[in-house]
């Protein structure tokens, strides 16, 4: 696992009071997909080998583009060399820091 990406992705031309019926739609794609995930309030982190991750991130971008005139994407991506896991990892680390997590 050498890539962390955190993505957020959304149709932008559907009304109503939620976007959380097309966040679970990618969520679906996502664990589709076996790789490591996280969903937080604002995306969702997914960690794989960067080829992995990024047919991950286009595979949501074909999800919504099946229904949806305009789609909004924004990811962030922490690349490292090696391939032991490092998302959780990295959570542990700084709630060991803040004594023993929350």
């Amino acid at each position: 696992m050498s890539a962390i990406v955190e993505l957020s992705i959304f149709p932008m031309d559907k009304t109503g009071g939620s976007l959380s019926p097309y966040v679970a739609r990618i969520l679906t794609v996502i664990e589709a997909s076996g790789l490591p995930h996280r969903l937080n309030p604002m995306g969702t982190c997914v960690e794989g080998d960067w080829d992995q991750v990024m047919a991950v991130v286009s595979a949501c971008m074909k999800e919504l583009q099946k229904d949806s005139e305009r789609v909004y994407l924004t990811f962030k991506a922490d690349w490292k060399r090696g391939d032991t896991p490092r998302m959780e990892a990295k959570v542990a680390s700084v709630e060991e820091k803040l004594g023993g997590g929350r």
